[in-house]
C-alpha cells in the first residue's frame, strides 16, 4: 500500500474544502437544516456541477468520474469538517452502488448519469432500525430477517397488473422525504419461503407518504415512508443475489462514513485548541495548563489513529478487505471523545445546547444509533476475523 496521496486526490480534498469553506459555515448549515429539504439545494448543485462529487465513484461510461472508494472517502471526509447536509451519503454512498451492481443495463443506463449529475438524487428504505444489520456492520443475517415480513411488519412486495406493488411502512430513512428516488428492501414469495429483493419507487408514486421526523442530528435528515397499493419496479432480476450485495456495500459505506467522522473529529479539535488558547483563568490561557494539554494531546492520537485507519479501509475495500466496520469504529469512538473534549473546554458556553461544537456531539450520536454502536462493530469485526474462536 502507497500511503501517500495524488495530486489528483490533493486536488480534490482542496477544492472541495475551499467551496464548503465558503458555501457552509455555521449560520449557512443552521439556516440549510431548517429548510423543508434539510439540505441547501443551491449547494448541492454546485458539489454536482463544480466538482462531480455525486458521480465520483461510478464509471465514466454513466458520466462519473470513474474514481475509487478512497476519492470518495476523501470527499466524505471534507464534508464531515463541516458537517455539510447534503444527499451525498444517501445517494452516492447507500444507493448508487446498489443500482450499479445490481441494475439490469437499461436502469444503469436510465438512472446513474442522472445521479452523477446530481438531478437525480436516492435514498436506500432499509424496514426497522436495522440499517446496520442489512449492511453487514454488526451482524450477519444470512435470510435477511432484518427486513420484517409477515407479522413482524417490514415490506412486502406482491405482484399485481403485470408489476410489482409494495405495502408497508420504513422508518429512519436517511434523506427518505426529499429522494427523488427510493430504493426499497422487500419481502416477496410469502412468508414460508420469502426473500428480500429490492425496488425502485419513485418519489412521486402513487401511495406514498414521506414524513420527515424530527432526528437527533438535524445534519442528517431521516424520514418515515409509508407505502400504500404503490407501484414498485423490480431492481435487477428476480435471481438477484441482494444480501451479499448489501454486504459488500457496507463495507465501503464504513469506509466513508469513517473518513466522514475522522473529518468531524478533526475539525471540532481544531476548534477547541483554538478556544482554549483564547480562554483565560488566573491571568494566562488555559490552553497553558498542562492537564488541558494531556487531554487535547489524548484527544488528537486518538484523530490520527482513526485517520489512519480510515485511509486503510477505504483503500482496503477495492482489494476485498472487510475492515470498514473496525474503521468505522474508532473513527466513531474519536468523534465522541473530540466532541465530549470540546464541550468540557469550552466551559459554560459550551455547556448550551446552540453551541456549534454541540453539532458534533450530535453527529457522534446519531451515527452510533444508525451504523453502530461502537461494541457491536468490533464485536462483529472481531466475528468476521474469528478472534474470540476457541482453539480446536
Amino acid at each position: 500500500m502507497d500511503a501517500r496521496f495524488t495530486a489528483e486526490q490533493d486536488e480534490i480534498r482542496r477544492t472541495l474544502r475551499e467551496l464548503l469553506h465558503k458555501r457552509c459555515g455555521p449560520e449557512e448549515l443552521r439556516a440549510a437544516v431548517d429548510t423543508p429539504a434539510g439540505h441547501d439545494p443551491a449547494l448541492w448543485t454546485a458539489l454536482a456541477e463544480q466538482l462531480g462529487l455525486p458521480g465520483l465513484a461510478l464509471p465514466e461510461g454513466y458520466g462519473g468520474a470513474g474514481c475509487s472508494v478512497t476519492e470518495l472517502a476523501l470527499a466524505c471526509e471534507e464534508t464531515g469538517r463541516t458537517l455539510a447536509p447534503s444527499p451525498l451519503l444517501a445517494t452516492a454512498v447507500l444507493t448508487a452502488p446498489l443500482l450499479l451492481a445490481l441494475g439490469t443495463d437499461a436502469q444503469r443506463a436510465d438512472l446513474l448519469p442522472r445521479i452523477a449529475s446530481g438531478a437525480l438524487t436516492a435514498a436506500l428504505a432499509v424496514p426497522g432500525p436495522a440499517l446496520a444489520t442489512a449492511l453487514g456492520l454488526t451482524g450477519h443475517d444470512p435470510r435477511g430477517e432484518w427486513a420484517g415480513g409477515g407479522r413482524a411488519g417490514g415490506v412486502q412486495a406482491r405482484r399485481a397488473d403485470g408489476g410489482w406493488q409494495l405495502y408497508g411502512q420504513v422508518d429512519q430513512v436517511l434523506d427518505g422525504h426529499s429522494a427523488r428516488l427510493l430504493v426499497v428492501a422487500a419481502h416477496t414469495g410469502g412468508f414460508a419461503r420469502s426473500r428480500v429483493l429490492l425496488f425502485l419507487v419513485r418519489g412521486d408514486a402513487a401511495g406514498l407518504t414521506r414524513v420527515r421526523q424530527t432526528a437527533l442530528d438535524a445534519t442528517r435528515p431521516q424520514a418515515r415512508i409509508q407505502l400504500r397499493h404503490t407501484p414498485a419496479e423490480l431492481l435487477g432480476g428476480a435471481d438477484a443475489d441482494v444480501l451479499p450485495a448489501l454486504a459488500r456495500l457496507g463495507d465501503t459505506a464504513a469506509a466513508c462514513l469513517a473518513a466522514e467522522a475522522v473529518g468531524a473529529a478533526g475539525r471540532v479539535l481544531e476548534r477547541t485548541v483554538e478556544y482554549v488558547g483564547q480562554r483565560e483563568q488566573f491571568g494566562r490561557p488555559i490552553g497553558s495548563f498542562q492537564a488541558v494539554k494531556h487531554r487535547l494531546a489524548d484527544v488528537y492520537v486518538q484523530v490520527q489513529a482513526a485517520r489512519s485507519a480510515a485511509y486503510y479501509a477505504a483503500w482496503a475495500t477495492a482489494q476485498g478487505e472487510r475492515v470498514g466496520g473496525l474503521a468505522l469504529a474508532q473513527s466513531l469512538q474519536a468523534l465522541r471523545a473530540a466532541a465530549a473534549e470540546g464541550i468540557q473546554s469550552h466551559g459554560g458556553i459550551g455547556f448550551t445546547w446552540e453551541h456549534d461544537v454541540h453539532l458534533y456531539f450530535k453527529r457522534a450520536a446519531g451515527d452510533e444509533l444508525l451504523f453502530g454502536p461502537v461494541h457491536r462493530l468490533r464485536a462483529h469485526a472481531a466475528d468476521l476475523a474469528h478472534v474470540l474462536e476457541e482453539a480446536g
